[in-house]
């Protein structure tokens, strides 16, 4: 979610910690299974809970196993054969467009 941008700026994604940032949906899955969180928690689609029936997936047009996926290529280099073009373009276009999202506000700095 942090990657491609798929958090409110100021909302879901206000912290000062953020342990499972780092990971891949895939990998925050693996994790729970660990520390025994129960199935129906685990299996449970994601939603931001914004209306009846709302999805993460039906909202990005994407599954997470499709974005870990292009991510993992991404992150280390590997290339895209066997995936679709489409789904990559629109993995790299919510990652350029929720750039802002990952960096600290502009201030103005009156003391220069």
């Amino acid at each position: 979610e942090l990657a491609i941008g798929y958090f409110t700026k100021y909302g879901d994604g206000a912290a000062d910690f953020e342990p499972l940032a780092s990971l891949y949906k895939q990998e925050v899955r693996k994790l729970a299974k660990i520390l025994s969180v129960p199935e129906r928690i685990i299996t449970k689609p994601p939603s931001a809970g914004l209306w009846a029936g709302q999805t993460d997936e039906g909202e990005i047009g994407l599954t997470y196993d499709v974005i870990d996926e292009i991510l993992y290529r991404i992150d280390y280099d590997i290339d895209f054969d066997g995936l679709n073009d489409k789904n990559i373009q629109k993995v790299r276009e919510l990652m350029s467009s929720a750039r802002h999202k990952l960096k600290m506000p502009s201030m103005f700095n009156v003391r220069d």
